[in-house]
């Protein structure tokens, strides 16, 4: 029998340390936002489940917890994701003609954990522009993205530029009929995970196998990942088709900008990369940090995402798990303890004058109370309040 006062597994709690980081990496990142005129957003935890799904696709439903609402009898969703609300905030609630640059900052619940590692109760910040369909909106929650890293702390960031128009463009540059929802998931899987095998086997079988040239192209577009030398490769062994040819000229601008941008950003490709493919419609990027083998921030275009709720209106963003940033910092820097003033506890009303002039000034103060003088916090006492020539003074310990 389990103890009562274990957690669920995947879910943890997040304690004084790890709490501080991942609240001033919260106040980091929404910062930036505002600072692009990003305005926030507090979508519900819950929502009906056809609400909460609608455009989805089948890998979020597999992911959100459902339960019925002893209200009226339907069935809810635990969000698992804040991307759909916020695009039914966005055509329901604002209903704006122009352009709407919408963040937010929340959790988020997975039925099961996205790695061995992983938590299952991310806290999911994202930023999203609603309403234009030029690459400059793309660019611009790209510098975002990066620029909240580097606010967080981070530098010898990487980004991956990929568009999944590639592969609507080279199914239909290779002559095929429009495939089968369980076939185009099962190519786009493969792609993602570079299956060659897969790839090779669905080739042989079905509308695939009516073109010669499938197995050959879509093998080809697995390896397609570096430099900017893989745009030029792409041009040569891709079939020709405008979809083809309009992702790639948009990722040779999007990788131009960046770089003059940010000369210290590495820039590369990877254009199977078809992650979160069922939202995306256009570029996507992926943003790692030195020596980790995950992304810490994702996004992209994703133009439908608001088609289900009755609007179809051009939408970009991003979002990242703070929890997983707090972490990677962590590992990199340390948590260190944030400096602080000791004071003695006292009756005293210029003492408790002084306290409470040290924290309107933005300063911890750590009242030691009665009994507890030796106790070890997360805070670096290195000053005291004493009483020096009969007024209260700070000084250095």
């Amino acid at each position: 029998m389990s103890s009562a006062w274990l957690l669920p597994e995947h879910i943890a709690d997040v304690l004084p340390a790890q709490a501080r980081r991942v609240e001033e990496l919260r106040r980091v990142w929404l910062d930036a936002a505002r600072g692009y005129g990003y305005e926030l957003v507090m979508p519900p935890l819950l929502e009906h489940l056809d609400s909460l799904l609608s455009g989805t696709g089948h890998a979020l439903d597999l992911k959100t917890f459902k339960l019925v609402d002893q209200l009226s009898g339907r069935t809810l969703g635990v969000r698992a994701d804040a991307t759909p609300q916020v695009a039914r905030i966005d055509a329901h609630l604002l209903n704006r003609e122009s352009l709407t640059r919408l963040c937010y900052c929340g959790p988020v619940l997975h039925t099961r954990p996205a790695s061995p590692q992983a938590s299952r109760e991310p806290l999911q910040l994202g930023a999203e522009i609603y309403g234009h369909a030029g690459l400059e909106a793309d660019l611009e929650v790209t510098e975002l993205a990066l620029e909240g890293l580097q606010a967080s702390g981070l530098c010898g960031l990487v980004i991956d530029l990929a568009d999944v128009r590639l592969v609507e463009g080279v199914l239909a540059g290779l002559g095929l009929p429009e495939l089968d929802e369980a076939t185009h998931t099962a190519v786009v899987t493969a792609l993602t995970a570079k299956d060659v095998g897969a790839l090779r086997e669905l080739a042989a079988q079905g509308a695939l196998a009516s073109a010669p040239r499938a197995a050959e192209v879509l093998v080809t577009l697995t390896t397609l990942y570096g430099d900017d030398a893989i745009l030029a490769q792409a041009r040569a062994v891709l079939p020709s088709h405008p979809l083809v040819a309009s992702a790639l000229d948009d990722l040779a601008w999007l990788s131009a900008q960046l770089r003059q941008a940010q000369p210290g950003l590495r820039v590369g490709f990877d254009l199977s990369d078809l992650s979160g493919y069922a939202y995306y419609s256009g570029t996507r990027f992926a943003i790692y940090a030195e020596g980790l083998a995950d992304a810490l921030v994702r996004g992209g275009r994703y133009d439908e995402v608001g088609a289900v709720f009755g609007r179809r209106r051009p939408a970009v963003g991003f979002s990242l798990d703070l929890k997983i940033l707090a972490e990677v910092l962590a590992s990199r820097q340390g948590l260190a303890v944030r400096a602080a003033v000791r004071a003695p506890w006292g009756e005293d009303p210029a003492l408790r004058q002084a306290v409470r002039a040290l924290r309107g000034q933005g300063h911890t103060v750590v009242c030691v109370l009665p009994g507890h003088e030796h106790d070890v916090q997360e805070f670096d006492c290195d000053r005291e309040l004493a009483q020096i020539d009969g007024r209260w003074q700070v000084r250095a310990l």
